[in-house]
């Protein structure tokens, strides 16, 4: 495809589409043509090129059609403090001119400011005037809320999280763009039924895979003919092909049968009464299915940076914030007229990571465990968007029985290095790792692996909690960000509690003294929030 003098697209299509984009778009013509093609020009403006895009999304996929460029691309001035990469322009430029779309893009690749582009395009050319962003709650605040601040930060934001009430009063505010979690929206149906929401952005669409949940037929209901819906997900219908039919009856109903039963039929077979398999053509009737999209790996995408960095706000649950909030009052009272050391102020932000992250150390020497089922389902979360491998750093042994039980529960495949793994053993998990399918997560305690191990088969780090040393922090990136690694990689922190927020900021910024310890400790006993 060429654009001609700004004005113009130039493109090749095959005789039967070049003669419908002919009759059906005004402003186009015929340049040339034989037996099989035929070269067409198409002005440029937004309601051709959406036209020409709708056409040539009818033989999607074929790799010999030409992406049809938006005019984002010409008359957009991107704005926000970062500047954008080739392939957000891209991915900015196919959703804009799609009433219903897929963004497959991997986790890292930056899919949430590329949406946020192609929705403040069309308000300018007042095509929508809501924008509504299901995801899940982990990063409603450190994703969406906040690339929406750093991209779009002449738009008006809100988050429709807490109670009822709360939910409804942001949705009757007239934010432009509101953002919700998944089970959030059933709660207040009506209120976005009715909040004039012109284009909905699922996040992490995968929730949305199984047609018989509630989950599904509340979203169901919530789209009329005109709502534009862009679904986003790193890794579409990674477990089975069954799961793809959810999503294309949402974007593309046409393109899978009315009832799951007659889907399943076409991509898998029975080898037994509870066994099913993929058929050998699943994967393409599935790729067929899930369209229009688009999707870039990171590999694909060269001017993105090496690792890309996220946070995932995990709320401490009613358990967890009682416990955290009762040994601070503790703290507080021993640290009442006494010097503080950082020995001191380090074992005790130990133990409000311990409770943070699910599980903490008595006097006694016992083990409390706490609900932390937020964390837990941010963690599958950061798996599912991802077909590579992860390593999740969790710096307390009790804490690793929890991760571990959690990932067991849902088939994942898991091993742990921790301080008591003999080297033998130590060296046969890391090569099981590296080189074998299982396991596909490596649980690992930061002091037992931050040097001298290579896990390039991972892509993915995930820090439960913080650790409580930048050299450790480094050198716990390092075992995936060395010779070997094939992927540009991501680095999740998972973060409920404000000593959390605190101590990944630090580490990020390189701070490890005694002095800030001593600090943050001060900071966190005084402050009253928590």
């Amino acid at each position: 495809m060429l654009v001609v003098d700004n004005k113009a697209l130039q493109i090749n299509l095959p005789v039967p589409l070049a003669n419908t984009v002919l009759m059906s778009i005004p402003k186009s013509k015929e340049l040339r043509s034989d037996q099989v093609t035929k070269e067409v020009l198409v002005y440029w403006d937004y309601p051709e090129a959406a036209a020409l895009a709708s056409h040539v999304d009818t033989l999607a996929p074929n790799p010999l059609l030409p992406n049809v460029l938006s005019p984002i691309m010409r008359d957009y001035t991107w704005p926000g403090i970062f500047k954008p990469f080739e392939h957000q322009k891209d991915t900015a430029s196919f959703l804009s001119l799609r009433q219903r779309a897929f963004c497959f893009n991997e986790a890292g690749t930056g899919k949430t400011s590329a949406a946020i582009w192609a929705a403040d395009y069309l308000m300018h050319l007042g095509l929508i005037n809501r924008v509504l962003v299901i995801c899940p709650l982990s990063i409603m605040q450190s994703a969406w809320q906040a690339d929406i601040f750093k991209t779009a930060m002449h738009r008006t934001c809100g988050i429709a999280h807490g109670s009822q009430s709360k939910r409804k009063k942001i949705i009757a505010d007239e934010y432009e763009f509101v953002i919700i979690n998944f089970d959030g929206v059933h709660t207040v149906f009506e209120d976005l039924s009715s909040g004039g929401f012109d284009l909905i952005i699922v996040d992490e669409a995968n929730a949305y895979k199984s047609a018989t949940t509630r989950r599904w037929k509340t979203l169901a209901k919530l789209l009329k003919p005109s709502t534009r819906l862009w679904m986003m997900t790193g890794t579409p219908a990674a477990q089975s092909p069954v799961d793809a039919f959810g999503l294309a009856r949402l974007v593309s109903p046409s393109r899978v049968p009315r009832y799951t039963g007659a889907w399943k039929d076409m991509v898998m077979y029975q080898i037994s009464r509870f066994t099913w398999k993929p058929r050998l053509n699943s994967e393409r009737r599935v790729h067929e299915a899930l369209q229009p999209a688009i999707r870039y790996t990171k590999k694909e995408c060269l001017d993105l940076p090496p690792v890309v960095y996220q946070t995932r706000d995990v709320p401490l649950t009613p358990q967890v914030a009682k416990f955290y909030k009762h040994l601070k009052t503790q703290l507080l009272i021993e640290a009442a007229g006494e010097q503080i050391s950082a020995v001191n102020a380090a074992a005790s932000l130990n133990k409000l990571l311990q409770i943070s992250g699910g599980a903490v150390y008595t006097d006694q020497g016992q083990t409390i465990e706490f609900d932390v089922a937020p964390r837990l389902a941010a963690l599958k979360e950061v798996l599912d968007e991802t077909l590579n491998k992860v390593v999740v750093f969790v710096g307390f042994l009790h804490t690793i029985e929890v991760v571990t039980k959690y990932l067991n529960s849902q088939g994942i495949s898991s091993e742990v290095i921790q301080g008591s793994v003999s080297a033998r053993n130590r060296f046969e998990t890391i090569e099981r790792f590296q080189k074998q399918t299982d396991p596909r997560v490596l649980v690992v305690q930061p002091q037992s692996a931050s040097h001298g191990i290579t896990l390039t088969a991972a892509d993915t780090v995930v820090f439960w909690s913080p650790v409580m040393s930048v050299e450790t922090y480094l050198q716990c990136i390092a075992r995936i960000d060395r010779v070997g690694q094939k992927n540009n990689m991501t680095v999740v922190h998972l973060q409920g509690s404000e000593v959390e927020r605190k101590m990944y900021r630090m580490l990020q910024g390189k701070v490890d003294s005694h002095q800030k310890l001593v600090d943050l400790y001060k900071q966190e006993l005084e402050d009253s929030d928590e």
